[in-house]
């Protein structure tokens, strides 16, 4: 059975228009529209400048072209139908447009470039335009890319590789070798430099499904993928079974390196070689998320710097010439000549105003390795020992045998919640995703545990309260686990700055340690009361905090009360209905009541 395929999308016959209308009005300053023609203008058209650039294609490849129009790159792009070359009369206008008639046809004159991938529809109607526009006295000159790597030059010595996402780099470099005031000759020149010296293969794991499709393009269903397919889904090298973004790095590195480089002055063909600077693009073919792309860079320059020994010192990441929604990626590899490097670099860095590119950050090829893999020191913190609950530890405790009755608190509160274990996830086999019970009893059992051995520091409540945080962080996860955790460690430092303040701890500074805790937990949680979670039972209690007894039963009638909320505003139980949330009392709720209750059976109705 076929599945319709989905997309943002109006009338597909209008669909170019939009995108363009989309771009304008997403760059009110910047670009403009040629009337008449899908094609996008600089804003305004840099006349200061004695070369203009111009490219164009099928739409579908977006942010090609429209996103590099601007001041160090494009200066016009023509944007055909879907896949599809623009005509010659919106190429001829888009030339007329940036490029004014040479009355001496002197290089002083300037001119306009026009760089055109490599599909035979491209070159014949940017050719004939380019030729239309010369006989008009409009000095125009044509650069074909070709950065393919997929086929062999022996398949292809006719038509030559495919222009692909490497066009990227020449469509920057020459735009900033033109935006420098360069001759038309000489900016065709760096072009055609910059096309020699770069390689690109590109990975699809889904094929693309064009705009108006009535179905999925199931091609590369079955787990496969394929191996050096073109931007508009021709066919690659081959198809393979799934691999991991660590052998497509492998594959991709292995058959640009391969593949090499020909000099545009003679036919030798050279590679990359160790410590000679390159960059590279890791292009985003339309469905791959930020999340894989940087596996795959990581991937790939670890590979290209162990294997080739090179200096990868600018590394592009993210979505430069799409094929709509094509679930794949492309590199592109530059390796400029060691002669011309100094310069094109220099130009690739140059700034530009252009919608769709990003500066890189720059590794300095003098540095020995990456700043950025150099780790900041995590800041140390000493930690606190536990000592002998001595009188002199319990100076500034100034409350009657606060060791004796935090022991037996925190012993009768565990016991509380083993013996409870069963019913809290009853109730959250109901209302939630049945681990509440299991959460609680691993939280209670660690800190039984911790209390036996005698690392819990009872002799101080703010060493207490951070220990029986640090047992919680380690035992219980969750939602409740952390809330607690929270709750715990907002105590220790109330009861922290409490010491620093008054010299002395009371037992009104353990109220207002819980009531601080608990409005942590709620802030940062975001739930309170009425929202159908623990917080129905602590904000109760912290409401009356200063009676244990009270406490005890302000969180009893709160935990009760969510037994009869129909709906919840937080946690898992915001997904259920009334008819599954109605009688069953919220387990974290409950949790907090058994807690209350044992601590305050524990303590008597003493006040704290």
């Amino acid at each position: 059975m076929s599945v319709a395929p989905k997309k943002f999308l109006n009338e597909t016959s209008n669909a170019v228009n939009e995108v363009i209308e989309g771009l304008l009005l997403t760059y009110p300053n910047k670009l403009q529209r040629l009337a008449g023609h899908d094609v996008v203008l600089a804003n305004p058209i840099p006349n200061h400048q004695k070369v203009r650039l111009l490219t164009g294609g099928g739409s579908g490849h977006e942010p090609c072209f429209g996103g590099w129009v601007g001041k160090g790159m494009l200066t016009a792009a023509v944007c055909g139908g879907i896949f599809a070359s623009p005509s010659v009369k919106s190429i001829l206008a888009a030339i007329r447009a940036i490029t004014p008639v040479s009355d001496s046809n002197s290089a002083d004159d300037g001119g306009c470039l026009i760089l055109v991938l490599n599909y035979t529809g491209d070159r014949l109607n940017f050719g004939m335009a380019c030729e239309l526009a010369n006989a008009e006295g409009r000095r125009c000159k044509m650069v074909i890319v070709s950065d393919d790597c997929a086929i062999g030059r022996d398949g292809r010595r006719h038509t030559g590789a495919r222009g692909v996402a490497g066009c990227v780099l020449v469509l920057k470099i020459a735009g900033a070798a033109a935006a420098a005031g360069k001759s038309l000759e000489q900016v065709a020149e760096v072009a055609k430099r910059v096309t020699s010296r770069i390689g690109s293969l590109g990975v699809a794991l889904d094929a693309v499904t064009l705009p108006g499709a009535t179905k999925i393009n199931a091609r590369l269903d079955g787990g496969k993928i394929e191996i050096g397919l073109g931007v508009h889904g021709e066919a690659g090298i081959r198809q393979s079974t799934m691999i991991t973004a660590t052998e497509i790095a492998k594959e991709m590195v292995d058959t640009i390196y391969d593949f090499g480089y020909k000099d545009h002055n003679n036919d030798n063909i050279i590679r990359i070689q160790p410590g000679q600077n390159v960059a590279i693009v890791v292009n985003n073919l339309g469905g791959a998320s930020c999340f894989e792309l940087f596996i795959l860079a990581r991937d790939i320059i670890q590979y290209m710097e162990a294997k080739i020994g090179c200096n990868i010192t600018r590394s592009f990441v993210g979505t430069y010439m799409t094929s709509f929604n094509m679930h794949g990626a492309s590199l592109s590899i530059f390796s400029p000549d060691r002669g011309s490097s100094p310069e094109l670099l220099n130009f690739l860095d140059a700034e530009t105003d252009a919608p769709a590119w990003s500066k890189v950050d720059v590794l300095s090829s003098e540095a020995f390795t990456r700043p950025s893999l150099i780790p900041f020191p995590e800041v140390a913190v000493s930690e606190l020992k536990q000592s002998p609950p001595e009188e002199s530890n319990l100076d500034y405790v100034l409350i009657p045998n606060f060791c004796k009755l935090a022991s037996f608190a925190i012993n009768a509160a565990c016991q509380a919640i083993i013996e409870g274990e069963s019913k809290l996830t009853e109730w959250d086999t109901i209302v939630g995703d049945g681990d509440c019970g299991f959460t609680m009893l691993r939280g209670a059992k660690e800190i039984q545990k911790r209390l036996e051995q005698g690392s819990l520091g009872v002799s101080s409540p703010v060493q207490l309260f951070s220990d029986l945080a640090d047992a919680i962080s380690a035992s219980m996860g969750g939602t409740s686990g952390i809330l607690f955790e929270l709750i715990l460690r907002k105590m220790s430092s109330s009861l922290t700055n409490a010491k620093k303040a008054g010299g002395v701890i009371y037992a009104s500074a353990l109220s207002s340690a819980f009531v601080e805790g608990v409005h942590a937990a709620s802030f940062y949680g975001g739930a309170t009361v009425g929202c159908r979670t623990m917080m129905d039972a602590l904000l109760p209690a912290a409401d009356v905090a200063g009676s244990l007894k009270e406490m005890a039963l302000a969180a009893e009638k709160g935990a009760e009360s969510t037994a009869q909320m129909n709906h919840a505003l937080a946690g898992r139980s915001s997904y259920l209905n009334e008819e599954t949330l109605m009688n069953t009392p919220d387990p974290g709720a409950k949790a907090v009541d058994l807690i209350l209750k044992a601590v305050s059976e524990a303590v008597g109705n003493g006040l704290i």
